[in-house]
């Protein structure tokens, strides 16, 4: 765990990276860091063949010979720069705009893990205990995210 200071505000954290499936919106890989690491550090848990887009909730550039490196099938969901010179490149915006709905799925969990279940601030000092309570949000973000299917499934 780190602190760092802006103004006179002490802050006191860790990095919550997310893998989420694009079409069910579930969570299926979670890595704590630090506040320093960027989303290089954790791409090679959330990206792997088996889960055929990646891209960083944020957009990053730089990040897709990173991503190709551990999943050299996947998409790179990674908005590009489309402002260069005063020039405004129209299908990159639309490019953009597209692979923005795709990510904004794992913002919906994030969301859910703030504001629902009010995981928003770090309890404990050390990254491990803070990334086992941060574990247990996710796993209730799943089922709150799945509970209409599991009332059908269940009958009620």
């Amino acid at each position: 765990m780190r602190q760092t200071k802006k103004g006179n505000q002490w802050y006191f954290g860790m990095k919550a990276h997310i893998g989420v499936d694009s079409q069910t919106r579930v969570i299926h890989s979670v890595v704590a860091t630090l506040p320093m690491c960027t989303t290089r550090c954790a791409c090679p848990s959330s990206c792997t063949e088996r889960r055929p887009v990646c891209g960083a909730t944020r957009p990053i550039r730089g990040q897709s010979e990173v991503i190709h490196k551990y999943a050299p099938k996947a998409t790179d969901f990674t908005n590009r720069r489309y402002r260069y010179k005063n020039g405004v490149d129209e299908l990159q915006r639309a490019k953009n705009k597209t692979k923005s709905s795709v990510r904004a799925k794992g913002r919906a969990s994030f969301l859910i893990i703030k504001r629902i279940f009010g995981f928003v601030k770090a309890r404990y000092k050390g990254l491990a205990k803070n990334a086992h309570r941060l574990f247990v949000p996710c796993a209730l973000a799943n089922l709150y995210m799945l509970r209409r299917r599991l009332w059908r499934l269940a009958g009620v």
